[in-house]
């Protein structure tokens, strides 16, 4: 599918995606305004996500890097900068992995490179956090206002312990393109990959940020922002 995409400014092409239940509107502004001046940035909502409503998702990771790939045909963009958070982050991956070619950089920012001991009751836990967001009903209307499918959907994906792709984060030096891994400081489920990622590996450069933690680009985003512009700077 074809997703929906908004663009700002010109110049080489940086596509940001988003976080879960968010849009490529709803989070991103920071890295749109400070980067539009030099790149065309480019904002998708994936898969089910905004605009881009979908019933389908199963297999989601690959089904969203092959909406992205189609979306970049669609806009006539051959390669671009690819810069995901959570969510996006691991779309991000499962793209640069499918389609190095058209991937000219990959920046990631939380994801955790392997398995944790507990994660089973770490999911649990996240699950019925996230399942408390129906009984909210500020928050309930704030996700209905800016999606315009069924967004309850989402809250699925992340329901049974095996959706999160371990196989994928594990190692990087499968891919391709230069990668940047930025991570907070205040996360060390995601902090070791500041160890295991960049070994034997010239390609990838890591970055840790103070007073941060899983949504780095939220947290500190003036200082991610100034990271991901030198990264970007060099390629």
């Amino acid at each position: 599918m074809i997703l929906y995409t908004e663009e700002f400014g010109d110049g080489e092409p940086i596509i940001f995606l988003h976080t879960g239940l968010q849009t490529g509107q709803t989070e991103l502004t920071e890295q749109k305004d400070y980067f539009m001046e030099k790149y065309k940035v480019i904002l998708p909502d994936l898969r089910g996500h905004g605009k881009s409503v979908a019933d389908d998702l199963n297999d989601y990771f690959n089904l969203t890097a092959q909406d992205l790939f189609e979306t970049m045909r669609h806009l006539e963009v051959e390669s671009s900068h690819i810069v995901g958070c959570s969510i996006g982050a691991l779309v991000g991956l499962t793209f640069a992995k499918r389609y190095p070619n058209n991937t000219k950089s990959l920046t990631l920012s939380g994801i955790m490179p392997e398995k944790p001991d507990n994660w089973d009751q770490i999911n649990e836990d996240q699950s019925k956090d996230t399942a408390k967001i129906l009984k909210k009903p500020t928050l309930k209307s704030y996700f209905d206002q800016i999606h315009e499918g069924n967004w309850t959907k989402l809250l699925g994906l992340t329901r049974s312990a095996d959706w999160y792709p371990f196989e994928l984060t594990k190692d990087l030096n499968t891919i391709g393109p230069p990668t940047l891994y930025i991570v907070g400081e205040n996360n060390p489920l995601e902090v070791s990959g500041v160890i295991k990622y960049p070994k034997n590996n010239e390609q990838i450069h890591v970055a840790v940020i103070p007073y941060a933690g899983h949504n780095v680009h939220l947290e500190q985003p003036d200082i991610y922002n100034a990271i991901l512009k030198s990264f970007l700077h060099e390629r």
